[in-house]
């Protein structure tokens, strides 16, 4: 298929929920997209504007100061050691990484891209355009002989599920034997809330428990949107097996995909400084520990979500009944159906809306409890 052929945006379908929601007495309270709310930290805007002086075209693998800060981030905060700069390439963001990678790969017609149940819909989108075949499959056990892509999302969205060190060590043997590469999408690794991951840190599939002494066949994919509020930067990269990576960028060289040098110097700075990320994951904190109560009494139950930036919720009813009941108290989600056909009865809300709009959305659910 083409690009062409791909349906209409999904979000359109939302509009006249956020009409109706808008109509509420005190304003809408928009849960329904994972955009940050909240300054971009003092010091990374800082150090943009040091790097406005920005004559000369950057590279596709990024400077030498970002690969550094990536694998410094990498065995610092994922315990991920051993990583060169053949290991690391910067990205425009990570949607634009998602959306083609199956492309940049060189897959094609009749090749098998897996993807998570419940799953941010870029992947599917992905293998599409690159004429690939996406399969929706969460059990290793089922992931059929001919795969060539598996995507984990870990903590997932919208679900939040975590999948553990052994968890994603039996995910990479099963791949090595099918002859599939994974890339893990872990943009969320910092936003661990219910035990363990409340203490312990969340595995990344480059982890050496899970890799063993082979980093083969594997990637992982992070993004610096949510932990610094870097949303508008597109400010994102990629690491992993040597020879995957410089596949990967080599195609990334002829398309031109190379990340603004004002924005590699500024994500230097982001990688380096792990204050600004713990003070964020306090925000999230808080505000998920006065929204779930609420959404629990009002009827609704919270499934997974033991990580990440979203509840994943069902009250056992269709998703557009939902996203109705909600749009009446002025709350905006998002419908479980974008993110797959398994879960047409949940919805998503989000925790990155501001401060005063968490509260006031918790305390209209908590006047609508049933």
């Amino acid at each position: 298929m083409s690009i062409n052929d791909l349906d209409d945006y999904p979000w359109d379908k939302v509009v006249p929920f956020a009409e109706r929601a808008r109509q509420h007495p005190e304003g809408i309270c928009d849960l329904s997209i994972g955009s940050p709310t909240d300054p971009t930290p003092a010091i990374i805007r800082e150090a943009l504007i040091e790097a406005t002086d920005a004559h000369a075209y950057p590279t596709a693998a990024g400077s030498v100061e970002v690969r550094a800060a990536i694998r410094g981030w990498y065995e610092r905060r994922r315990g991920v050691s051993g990583l060169t700069d053949a290991n690391v390439i910067p990205t425009i963001g990570s949607k634009e990484l998602v959306a083609l990678l199956p492309l940049l790969l060189g897959l094609g017609e009749g090749d098998i891209v897996v993807h998570p149940r419940a799953a941010y819909p870029t992947y599917d989108v992905g293998a599409r355009v690159a004429d690939a075949k996406p399969v929706a499959a969460d059990d290793p056990a089922e992931w059929p002989e001919g795969t060539k892509l598996v995507w984990i999302n870990s903590p997932g969205n919208p679900d939040g599920r975590v999948w553990s060190a052994e968890e994603l060590r039996a995910a990479v043997v099963r791949a090595r034997e099918i002859g599939a590469i994974i890339a893990s999408d872990e943009c969320y690794a910092e936003l661990g809330w219910d035990a363990p991951w409340d203490a312990e840190r969340i595995p990344s599939i480059l982890d050496p428990r899970v890799a063993g002494d082979s980093l083969d066949g594997l990637l992982s994919v992070y993004s610096l949107s949510k932990q610094s509020n870097l949303a508008g930067y597109r400010a994102a990269f990629v690491a992993g097996d040597a020879a995957i990576v410089s596949q990967l960028l080599k195609n990334r060289k002829h398309l031109g995909l190379m990340p603004p040098a004002p924005v590699q110097h500024a994500m230097t700075v982001a990688l380096g400084d792990d204050e600004h990320v713990d003070r964020q994951r306090e925000i999230y904190h808080a505000r998920r520990e006065a929204l779930k109560p609420a959404v629990e009494a009002a009827g609704f139950r919270v499934d997974g979500s033991e990580a990440g930036l979203y509840l994943w919720i069902t009250e056992g009813r269709g998703a557009w009944e939902s996203m109705g009941r909600l749009a009446e108290l002025g709350i905006l989600a998002g419908p479980g159906v974008f993110y797959g056909d398994h879960y047409p009865n949940h919805v998503r809300l989000s925790l990155t809306a501001s401060d005063e709009r968490i509260h006031d959305a918790a305390e209209r659910l908590r006047g609508a409890i049933v």
